[in-house]
């Protein structure tokens, strides 16, 4: 690899300076602290963007689209357009884009969720402009050439199609959530292999989905380690050739109500035991469907010890405890208006029946109202914890934050969600409604 301190400096100084500094019309929302877990937000022309100014060399910048799985037009096209993040614009070939970000020591990325579609960069801090420049070619100048989805995106999504069919464990999420959901966020993460992609990914269709993904009403910007002000007058300098609303020859992205069913799916696969026990849970802290109790409640079943040489103080953990080859964790996966709380094991089949079953009477207590007080106190600890911890992590949040401005205008606010499950009582984990675990949703592999 070419050491940085033989690349002349007037090519870096070349990358970084490639725009004069230009007024833009900029309009402030809200002002935190700088440096602290909650975003500063604003908006430039039309595009709504957050900033969290944390001390540090480096910078994580994203765009965040409402294009996940369950706004796609037709199957497949969420991780088409994930797949051509970077790939050839009408000022870059991909070599060329690749080759600079080497120069400049940076990572690019790209993944998409059932709401959302992610593509940013993670680069020293100096380099903010060339970054901001290079996400809005990304979002407005992609090419999207025939010979780049034959023989790049295509195969790829065809070769992680067998990986997904190997990961039992993702497998039953993903059943679960269609056998809660049905449709928009029932629809798999990723196109199954009885889906003709083919027929869908078109280059001219995925064009215009990204038109409709990438008109202004329907991504935001987010950046960790970057100065609000700055992050401001790039974006205003940058982003000026995105739509202002979907092209109106499309159809447009639909925001339908999410209503949660119910039911029970069994797969059969050699690969691994897996099974998920699924509730409704909380949405997102943007939306209006947001409950801080089922944080507490999720650190409450737990599953897992966090805590060396001790069994756990969650709920799980310890009916489960003879169970040594089931592993068993709670988790909330929460979406702008539902969410689904999920009790998921996997390992030895004997072991997995005999813990479903105690997880069974558990859940049966708690909905009586037989909850220690002690122990809920524990989970309101432990959940505040492990969202403050994980605000120490720069990625923490990106996703989050751009759904909240493209939804409703608001960044998920990590501070402001610790003190929301920090005010939880012992009544309001009692008074969450658990259904009868066997008119729950259940997916088994």
């Amino acid at each position: 690899m070419m050491p940085r301190s033989s690349v002349p400096r007037a090519a870096r100084g070349a990358l970084r300076l490639q725009c004069i500094n230009k007024p833009s019309n900029r309009r402030t929302f809200a002002s935190q602290k700088s440096g602290g877990f909650n975003y500063e937000t604003g908006e430039v022309n039309g595009i709504k963007f957050a900033s969290r100014d944390i001390p540090g060399p480096t910078t994580q910048l994203a765009v965040v689209a409402r294009a996940g799985t369950r706004f796609q037009l037709y199957p497949g096209f969420a991780e088409g357009l994930e797949k051509f993040a970077f790939k050839s614009t009408t000022r870059r070939s991909s070599l060329r884009i690749t080759r600079e970000a080497e120069l400049l020591g940076a990572a690019l990325f790209a993944y998409h969720s059932r709401e959302n579609l992610v593509i940013g960069a993670k680069f020293l801090r100096e380099d903010l402009p060339y970054f901001t420049e290079l996400l809005a070619e990304v979002v407005s100048k992609t090419k999207f050439l025939r010979h780049e989805l034959s023989e790049e995106v295509i195969p790829i999504i065809k070769l992680q199609r067998k990986g997904i069919l190997a990961n039992t464990a993702d497998m039953a999420i993903n059943s679960a959530h269609g056998v809660a959901f049905h449709r928009g966020l029932g629809t798999t993460l990723h196109p199954t292999s009885s889906v003709p992609i083919t027929k869908y990914l078109q280059e001219d269709a995925l064009r215009d989905f990204s038109r409709a993904a990438y008109a202004k009403p329907n991504f935001a910007v987010v950046a960790n380690g970057a100065s609000h002000d700055e992050l401001s007058k790039w974006i205003g300098e940058f982003f000026g050739d995105s739509p202002s609303a979907p092209p109106k020859d499309l159809p447009p992205i639909e925001v339908k109500a999410t209503k949660y069913y119910g039911g029970e799916e069994r797969i059969a696969h050699d690969g691994g035991n897996d099974m998920v026990i699924g509730f409704p849970g909380s949405g997102s802290y943007t939306g209006g469907h947001y409950n801080p109790a089922i944080a507490v409640l999720s650190s409450l079943l737990g599953g897992q010890s966090y805590i060396k040489w001790s069994p756990g103080y969650s709920l799980l953990a310890r009916a489960t405890a003879a169970q040594t080859q089931a592993h068993v964790s709670t988790r909330n996966i929460s979406y702008s208006d539902a969410g689904l709380l999920t009790i998921s094991m996997g390992g030895n089949a004997r072991h997995i029946r005999e813990a479903s079953e105690a997880i069974v009477e558990i859940l049966k207590a708690i909905s009586g109202g037989d909850i220690a007080k002690d122990d809920i106190k524990k989970a309101v600890a432990y959940a505040k914890f492990r969202t403050l911890s994980a605000g120490e992590n720069t990625s923490t949040g990106l996703e989050m934050t751009g759904a909240g401005l493209v939804q409703s205008g608001k960044p998920s606010q990590l501070g402001g969600i610790a003190e929301a499950i920090d005010a939880v009582t012992e009544e309001a984990v009692k008074k969450v409604r658990i259904p009868d675990p066997y008119d729950s949703v259940s997916a088994h592999d």
